[in-house]
């Protein structure tokens, strides 16, 4: 078979779950006795390995040097050299070495999708069980090709993908792929072309998991032509975008230049030709100015602060990949999550209970067994309801699987379906210990039903039946009546039953007893005619987390849309929505796979932001909702456990993976994993990063005006032509003190009350608000303006050069520290004693800072490098002073700035 042929024969067959297996097998040249070894040598060195490419890595040197392409960056290397030039090699350093620290954290996080990939590839199978020569045979799965016919059994994973020849009592686990709750049943016969992932019960897909029964099938494609292979092309070509913070920031960086660098030019005209001052004299100046206004402690002072985040993040079960990720929870407006363990615990509960007498409620929930069984809210036993009894019976004996407690957990060993039957038992305290199994038919997907023969405590035979409600009506003639004899069933009443259930989300399952021969010991499909007695249905689901309920009111309440994106189907989906309070209406919209497919990307644009709830989607499905709510501007929080979300994550603006039931794909993927899957978790984690978002916002407001005041200062004298009030290296002494003690204080404060009923801030805002600038400008004229103040004083006086500039400097800091109260509040008035309390780092950084300024001052070898000297009583009385009336200048504009707030709504 040529090259060309081969690869004819793959398009052939491109949905081979949708035709008879025998074109299947024309298509690929094969046969159920497999190939031979020779031919599949021959197509090996054709199609290539069963395994995913790996990416040729990219070169670090040039990964690491690209994180110095930043306008910030650039900013922050020429006050470095702008410091070497004034020959203050220790700021230069430490410029330098924040420059380095930022690119190595943005180089150690790079690499993400390399590792997710990396997580996909340890997905696949290591060997497969495959007929070579008519002879089954042991091989790597690495020499699987198109065209063998392989063979899987309970726990194998399946190693390529796989059209079905035969199926007995198949049910694979597809959920990394799919998000579906429960295993899928598999059959042989052809499905429709257009039936997704989910619904392709002819196929098996590589990775997946065999949870019972056994099959065999052509391999219909390996490697990188696998499902899992095209979600790994997906992933790599998936382009994660910008922050909010980066885009600010890039954004922030190129203006602040282009002003720094235009007014210095206007220092040097307006110097020159006004005042005709020296050239040497007006280049330092300008010079100076240029390190006064460049917020060069920014990056820093981001940086920091996010990662304080991170620890805070970390001890509410969020662990932080990438840095960014903390400032960008906080500015989330829609999260779309995953349905299976994220909104729902993944662990299938028995809800209702109808038998022809009652309908009882069962609480509990999962696998644990606590809980009650009631009618109109009373407790009931068994032994006051032998319909009830009869019911279990009949789900506790036709039941394979067990539950079984580890370490305070309780866990299914089997089907989560029949492990909810197992619970229901245990709950009623039903002892199937005195019945004995004599034979059993298999779950089959064709019957749609389990029987088994049992024999009771006293001997006597039964055939217990459990299936889908309409395969157990059909073989039931009677049912078991209110009063508890047999009586004609009335299939009216159990199809009413079954609907209001469906309808509720539930999985329904019948039960029905048939009576035995005596002394028979085995069990046919012929021995269940339509003469058995009907018992009742049990109404089945994945319970939604309580506490993720309450989180997506929280959330509803901050102005966060929550989007449902889930494989299950659209009844479960919408009935399981409104349950989570996503959807309030019973006849919500709900968008399928199908759906999606047959629109245009335009289409769902148009339609994304109103509709909540998505079912049967495909991993390029949730990428496309992804794309389509970030064309509206959307800031995007993706949930995801499976390796079908890792595209979605990687492409959203926060990726959040489960930490326990998350493939590593998924965590590789993602920005944070949530230790506990727990859907509360990302709410608490969007609180954390809303709380960050606005210290870093505080922090920033506080910075911005000090280093424009600093500037300012040095501003004005070139235009008015008069002596410098501060010395460049003493600027240099300011910036850095209050870099590392102010700016950092505000990172600790906790958050505002209400944090959590405010609108999120809209997407594509700037750095600083608009209401933030007034502000800005107003600090910055009050502190320049008593710093310029003060030094004519001190001159005015009689004081020395040196004495006025060391007030000056004094003035400035103490300024600075009186601004750090006003900015502990955003927006409410700082002129109450919680300003005093509630956060211990301003006290600790305001101690740090005087006792600095008091070593700048009066210490000899300060007094040699900055120029500065000792002052006295006064000189801090008086500064001390003006730093009190510009802490209530600054609180005047801020209540002028809320009655106008007050006045635009």
């Amino acid at each position: 078979m040529s090259v060309t042929s081969q690869t004819e024969a793959l398009l052939r067959a491109h949905d081979p779950y949708a035709r008879p297996v025998e074109e299947v097998l024309a298509d690929l040249e094969s046969a159920p006795q497999g190939l031979s070894v020779s031919a599949a040598e021959k197509r090996l060195v054709a199609y290539g390995p069963n395994r995913l490419a790996v990416p040729r890595p990219k070169n670090p040197v040039v990964r690491f040097l690209s994180h110095f392409n930043d306008v910030l960056i650039y900013v922050l290397l020429a006050a470095a050299v702008l410091k070497s030039i004034f020959g203050d090699w220790i700021d230069a350093s430490v410029i330098f070495a924040v420059a380095v620290i930022n690119a190595v954290i943005g180089f150690l996080q790079e690499g993400r999708a390399e590792k997710a990939l990396d997580g996909i590839r340890r997905m696949l199978s290591l060997h497969a069980y495959v007929r070579r020569d008519g002879v089954w045979v042991d091989v790597e799965a690495e020499a699987l090709v198109p065209g063998d016919i392989v063979r899987v059994k309970s726990g194998d994973k399946v190693p390529a993908d796989v059209r079905l020849i035969e199926a007995t009592t198949l049910r694979v686990e597809e959920s990394a792929l799919t998000g579906e709750s429960v295993p899928t049943a598999k059959k042989t016969s052809p499905v429709r072309a257009d039936l997704g992932i989910g619904d392709r019960h002819s196929m098996l897909y590589s990775g997946t998991i065999v949870t019972t029964g056994r099959g065999i099938g052509v391999v219909t494609a390996t490697g990188v032509d696998t499902e899992i292979g095209r979600i790994q092309s997906m992933l790599t070509g998936v382009q994660s975008l910008a922050t909010p913070l980066t885009r600010q920031l890039d954004s922030f960086g190129k203006k602040i230049t282009l002003l720094i660098l235009g007014v210095a030019a206007i220092m040097l005209v307006i110097g020159r030709l006004l005042h005709d001052q020296n050239a040497n004299d007006l280049l330092s100046a300008a010079i100076g100015f240029a390190v006064a206004a460049i917020p060069e402690g920014l990056p820093a002072l981001v940086t920091i602060t996010l990662a304080l985040g991170v620890q805070q993040m970390a001890k509410r079960r969020a662990i932080v990949r990438k840095l960014t990720a903390v400032e960008t929870l906080g500015s989330v407006t829609t999260v779309c999550s995953d349905k299976t363990g994220t909104l729902t615990r993944n662990e299938m509960t028995v809800r209702s209970a109808v038998t022809r007498a009652a309908h009882y409620h069962v609480t509990g929930i999962g696998y644990k067994p606590v809980g009650t069984v009631s009618v109109d809210d009373e407790p009931v036993t068994l032994d006051t309801r032998p319909d009830l009894t009869e019911l279990v019976t009949v789900f506790a004996l036709c039941n394979d699987a067990r539950v079984t407690e580890e370490d305070g957990h309780w866990r299914v060993v089997g089907e989560p379906t029949e492990g909810a039957l197992r619970a229901l038992a245990l709950k009623t305290n039903f002892d199937s210990a005195s019945w004995k199994r004599i034979a059993v038919i298999p779950f089959e997907s064709d019957n749609k039903f389990m029987v088994t023969l049992d024999k009771d405590p006293a001997g006597k035979v039964h055939i217990l039946l459990k299936g889908a409600p309409g395969e157990v009506l059909q073989r039931s003639s009677l049912q078991l009546g209110a009063d508890g004899n047999p009586e004609p069933i009335d299939a009216a009443f159990w199809d009413t039953c079954v609907d209001d259930l469906s309808a509720q989300g539930l999985r329904v399952l019948a039960a029905a007893r048939g009576a035995a021969v005596d002394g028979m010991v085995e069990l046919n499909i012929e021995d269940i005619g339509n003469g058995m007695l009907f018992l009742g249905v049990v109404g089945i689901v994945d319970p939604p987390r309580p506490e993720a309920i309450t989180a997506i009111a929280t959330m509803q309440a901050a102005g966060i849309r929550v989007k449902m994106i889930t494989g299950d189907h659209a009844g479960t989906a919408r009935a399981i929505s409104r349950e989570m309070g996503i959807t309030h209406d019973a006849n919500a919209r709900v968008i399928t796979g199908a759906e999606l497919q047959a629109m245009s990307q335009d289409q769902l644009i148009r339609i994304v932001r109103e509709v909540d709830v998505f079912a049967r989607t495909s991993p390029e499905h949730k990428l496309r909702i992804v794309k389509a709510l970030q064309a509206h501007k959307e800031v995007v929080a993706m949930t995801g456990d499976g390796v079908n979300d890792a595209p979605a994550l990687t492409r959203s603006d926060v990726g959040v993976a489960m930490g326990i039931k998350g493939t590593e794909a998924t965590k590789e993927a993602a920005d944070i994993v949530l230790a506990d899957d727990n859907f509360a978790t990302i709410e608490r984690a969007i609180e954390e990063g809303r709380r960050i978002r606005d210290n870093l916002q505080k922090s920033i407001v506080f910075l911005l005006p000090t280093t424009a005041a600093q500037s300012l200062v040095i501003l004005v004298a070139v235009l008015f032509g008069f002596t410098l009030p501060l010395q460049p290296a003493q600027i240099l002494w300011v910036n850095l003190i209050t870099a590392i003690t102010l700016a950092l204080a505000l990172a600790y404060e906790p958050a505002e009350p209400g944090i959590m009923l405010r609108q999120p801030r809209k997407p594509g805002g700037s750095l600083i608000s608009q209401a933030y600038l007034g502000r800005i400008l107003w600090v910055a004229v009050l502190i320049s303006g008593a710093t310029i103040a003060v030094f004519f004083l001190e001159l005015f006086v009689g004081s020395s050069l040196a004495q006025a500039q060391t007030t000056a400097v004094t003035m400035l800091t103490l300024s600075q520290a009186a601004f750090l109260f006003n900015s502990r509040f955003l927006h409410a008035s700082s002129l109450k004693f919680a300003v005093l309390r509630g956060n211990p780092a301003i006290w600790i950084s305001t101690g740090a800072l005087l006792t600095l300024q008091l070593v700048f001052v009066y210490t000899p070898f300060m007094n040699l490098w900055f120029r500065s000297t000792p002052i006295g009583v006064r000189e801090w009385g008086y500064t001390l002073g003006l730093s009190a009336a510009i802490f209530l200048f600054v609180e005047l504009g801020k209540a002028i700035e809320r009655v106008q707030s007050r006045r635009q709504k």
